[in-house]
């Protein structure tokens, strides 16, 4: 894996990744795996190599909304892992076969302690991602408001 496949390494460089990649290990996945929980403990950060990944939210206690489904090779879920209170906040199942690349919390911050560039620049990577993320969810708010506020005045 190289720092450009996923947003969480972009910018870090060459003996940096190879530090990241000692650090984590390879988990195969089954189709219809659990593999993280929402509200549990967040003890890892996953990258997706290959398969397909289903991100789900509680709704009612037997009832998973489906948020969305991860394909493409160096998508990452799991990243409730790098902040307080690291708690997961969605659950993730393997809706294809196939293989995680997984890096503990606890190897994270040892990372980050050891070579604090490489936590400045996940961190910022993170951030990055985050806002990105908040501004299509208010794209997706204000077009569910117009939709409302168009039909209440017809």
């Amino acid at each position: 894996m190289d720092s450009s496949s996923t947003y969480l390494f972009r910018g870090l460089g060459e003996g940096q990744m190879k530090k990241i990649l000692a650090a984590g290990k390879e988990i195969a996945m089954k189709k219809g795996q659990q593999i993280i929980k929402e509200g549990q403990e967040a003890n890892g950060v996953y990258i997706l190599k290959s398969g397909a990944v289903e991100l789900m939210t509680a709704v009612e206690k037997d009832f998973d909304l489906p948020i969305s489904i991860l394909r493409d090779p160096g998508d990452v879920f799991g990243t409730s892992a790098l902040i307080p209170p690291y708690k997961y906040s969605l659950s993730a199942r393997c809706v294809d076969e196939g293989v995680l690349f997984c890096i503990e919390t606890s190897a994270l911050r040892k990372l980050a302690t050891e070579d604090r560039d490489i936590g400045c620049q996940m961190m910022t990577n993170l951030a990055a991602h985050f806002l990105d993320r908040l501004k299509e969810t208010r794209q997706e708010v204000k077009i569910h408001f117009k939709t409302l506020l168009s039909s209440t005045r017809s």
